[in-house]
């Protein structure tokens, strides 16, 4: 019975070992993303609404995680306070100027928290400090905007239809200068007076230019146009 005692004892003890050693991991690697084991500063800011925003929720700083959301305190009912554990390390890049908002982890991720990078001549976030805020879109309000503009989307197709429908069975301006042919005749007929008025008039013209008693006028007016356009080089030649 002493062998069998003594394999069930070291059984036992490799199964107690292994699973204090699992425990203990596992406190590690939660305590590395918590930053329970690494340096660390405190900061503040204060929202109206942080949004679905949890104690343990990430810090984000230039798209990288440098900190946890410590805690969330109710100050009043229009003010909710978030303490903030950054990083020891990232203090030095953190300005007073900074400002908090409220991200998600992708579109249906997990909330966090986005520090801003501030101006370079400000002067470092001191301990405790409380940064600038900006307040979350909310998705209701986001999907209230989606809804109406939606709505307009459909009335404004609604009215498309209805004019494409006029146009199509010939109501209205539009559907008649499309649909009648009367109409169509009657503008290309337009077009054609037009051209022989156009070219009745040239013949008009050119017949008064050749008229006895306007040619001196036409010429005339020639000979001023051409001296202007010799003024107009000698001046030229003499500025070159």
């Amino acid at each position: 019975m002493e062998p069998h005692s003594q394999k069930y004892k070291i059984r036992l003890g490799m199964f107690v070992a292994g699973g204090l050693a699992l425990f203990v991991l596992t406190i590690f690697i939660i305590g590395k993303q918590k930053n329970l084991f690494n340096p660390v500063f405190k900061l503040t800011a204060t929202f109206y609404n942080v949004s679905g925003l949890q104690v343990g929720n990430n810090i984000r700083f230039s798209g990288i995680n440098v900190g946890t959301v410590d805690d969330i305190i109710i100050i009043n009912d229009s003010t909710v306070r978030v303490d903030m554990l950054i990083r020891k390390e990232v203090h030095q890049f953190i300005k007073a100027d900074s400002k908090v908002a409220i991200g998600s982890e992708g579109l249906i991720g997990d909330r966090l928290l986005v520090i801003s990078q501030g101006s370079s001549d400000a002067k470092l976030a001191k301990e405790g400090q409380e940064l600038a805020s900006t307040e979350p879109v909310e998705t209701d309000a986001i999907m209230a905007s989606l809804k109406v503009t939606a709505g307009n989307v459909e009335i404004i197709t609604q009215q498309l239809a209805e004019v494409m429908v006029k146009i199509n069975s010939g109501r209205g301006t539009m559907g008649r200068l499309i649909q009648d042919t009367a109409i169509a005749e009657n503008l290309n007929q337009t077009i054609v007076n037009l051209k022989t008025s156009s070219k009745g008039l040239d013949d008009n013209m050119k017949a008064v230019k050749h008229n006895v008693l306007l040619r001196g006028y036409f010429k005339k007016k020639a000979k001023v146009a051409e001296e202007m356009k010799t003024g107009l080089l000698d001046k030229k030649s003499e500025e070159e």
